[in-house]
């Protein structure tokens, strides 16, 4: 089957075509990654690419509880643990970059930490904060150019300290209404400045920062996630939703990025990513394309043997199927996950699959 061929991703040749998606698991203490997720990540080796849960790059971007960052020095060794884990085992491993943006709120945030985003409108509806429980989301501060450019050299530094830790790579997470996609989109930029005003302007950031990791660790180690009709922290489509990612997967394309991952949440109802858009941005991406989006085997086999994409990513069956590719390869029935122990703190939910 082609979903269990070897492929070569950058300088680095995968086992398989099955790809670990990044998962927010709300299990790092103090956002220091630890020995009970080095043994989460580490039941996860057989997938021929992990995408680690969202990490952020700065203290800015540590918008919900107990997730990761990466941009000090006990993150880098919490970090080394887990990638000498899984190369131990045979497996690779990319770091997901995910700073919030607005989509936070300060009880959540290290002393000094700021709620930033393109414009200072706030998400609607609540975020859960361990100290004070369920909260309103505030309106965030409004980038200054300076900020912008610290936040972009934030960026690059993490994916330094991410090759530092043992990682293989990094995603660029331009998806699910976070800091990056907050800039593309429409509805959540409303700047007049050359980050904003146009869809050339609205792409400056993440190109920015994609120059900026590329310059840092090289192409090859560098992907990117999208949402082209993405509704999560009220992003949604707006006006030429289409062709502004077509030409955005062409400018990341001339930037030689190692993949594109496309999300497409039609599975939980959100918006479908129409079949002509997942072609179309194929056809203007020369890298590897990574489909998503409520797959099984068989469907991942059809669309890998139709040439829709090089790899898939498969998410919530990792979650309670450690050994995922193992199952696949056997047709064996999958163990339902527990939405109820997702972001939770401690084992439960998280180690305990079988």
């Amino acid at each position: 089957m082609k979903l269990f061929e070897t492929i070569q991703l950058g300088k680095i040749k995968l086992n398989n075509r099955v790809v670990m998606a990044p998962l927010t698991r709300s299990r790092a203490t103090g956002n220091v990654p630890n020995d009970l997720m080095v043994q989460y990540y580490g039941q996860r080796a057989s997938a021929g690419l992990i995408i680690t849960e969202g990490t952020s790059p700065s203290p800015n971007g540590l918008g919900y509880a107990r997730i990761p960052g990466l941009f000090n020095q006990a993150q880098v060794e919490g970090w080394k643990k887990v990638t000498q884990t899984v190369h131990a085992k045979g497996g690779h491993i990319f770091m997901q970059m995910m700073h919030t943006g607005r989509v936070s709120h300060t009880a959540n945030l290290p002393s000094g930490g700021r709620i930033l985003a393109p414009s200072p409108i706030a998400v609607s509806g609540q975020i859960w904060t361990d100290s004070q429980g369920q909260q309103n989301y505030p309106a965030p501060h409004e980038m200054t150019e300076t900020e912008i450019r610290d936040t972009i050299e934030e960026f690059a530094e993490s994916a330094a300290l991410a090759i530092d830790a043992g990682f293989d790579g990094v995603e660029l997470h331009a998806a699910n209404g976070y800091l990056i996609e907050q800039f593309l989109n429409a509805n959540s930029n409303q700047r007049k400045d050359a980050y904003g005003a146009t869809p050339q302007g609205r792409m400056r950031f993440v190109l920015d920062v994609a120059q900026a990791v590329t310059k840092r660790i090289g192409a090859d180690r560098t992907g990117i996630r999208v949402s082209p009709y993405g509704v999560f922290n009220d992003t949604g489509a707006f006006p030429g939703v289409d062709e502004f990612y077509l030409e955005l997967a062409k400018k990341c394309s001339e930037l030689g990025l190692a993949y594109i991952h496309v999300v497409d949440h039609s599975s939980m109802g959100t918006p479908p990513v129409s079949a002509d858009l997942k072609r179309k941005i194929r056809e203007n991406f020369k890298g590897a394309y990574i489909l998503s989006g409520g797959y099984n085997g068989d469907s991942a086999e059809r669309d890998l043997l139709e040439n829709k994409g090089d790899l898939v990513a498969f998410g919530r069956p990792f979650i309670s199927n450690p050994d995922l590719v193992g199952k696949l390869k056997s047709k064996a029935a999958l163990v339902a996950a527990n939405p109820e122990t997702f972001y939770t703190p401690g084992p439960q939910g998280y180690t305990d699959y079988t």
